[in-house]
């Protein structure tokens, strides 16, 4: 039912059904975070993400997210499929634990993304912006990386990430 209303309802609209659903809970206290990931269509739980723009530069930005974090098989093969809205400050990390080459596709995600590929030490190595929807051609790394964060198209752009800028997370060591 929840699905089906969040391909229905405006984001506003949902993030409030959302809330709703929570405040009905009869398993406890109001839990904002849990809140927020349900209007995201989430299974887990938000753990912030700061992406530090000119990073080595002279005026350094930090601009928070809250992602879900994919560190298994069946979370990083989902992903973002089948959902229909991202909220701008949202990501999703899909955390691969070594450095590889990486393959990723947009079948079955309706949300146009950016796609961000971050090597061990949290450092941007490559930015595939703009994936089409539903498309199963191949996005590559570009050679080795540890982790690949996805936010809503554009997103890169706004706020100047490039290649060499710095992700901060517990999953990098930095």
């Amino acid at each position: 039912m929840v699905r089906f209303l969040m391909s229905r309802c405006s984001g506003i609209a949902f993030g409030l059904l959302a809330l709703a659903s929570v405040l009905a809970l009869p398993s406890g206290p109001l839990n904002l975070s849990r809140a927020f990931a349900l209007e995201a269509g989430a299974a887990s739980a938000l753990e912030q993400l700061n992406l530090v723009t000119d990073a080595k530069g002279a005026h350094p930005v930090d601009h928070v997210l809250q992602v879900e974090v994919m560190g298994d098989e069946a979370g990083r093969e989902q992903g973002l499929m089948n959902r229909r809205y991202l909220p701008a400050d949202r990501g999703m990390l899909f955390d691969f634990h070594t450095e590889q080459p990486v393959l990723m596709w947009m079948k079955n995600t309706y949300i146009p993304l950016d796609m961000v590929f971050i090597s061990r030490a949290g450092v941007v190595t490559h930015i595939a912006e703009n994936a089409e929807p539903l498309s199963e051609a191949i996005i590559s790394s570009n050679g080795p990386v540890y982790a690949v964060l996805e936010v809503n198209a554009g997103y890169a752009r706004k706020i100047g990430l490039k290649k060499g800028d710095v992700v901060r997370h517990p999953a990098f060591k930095n």
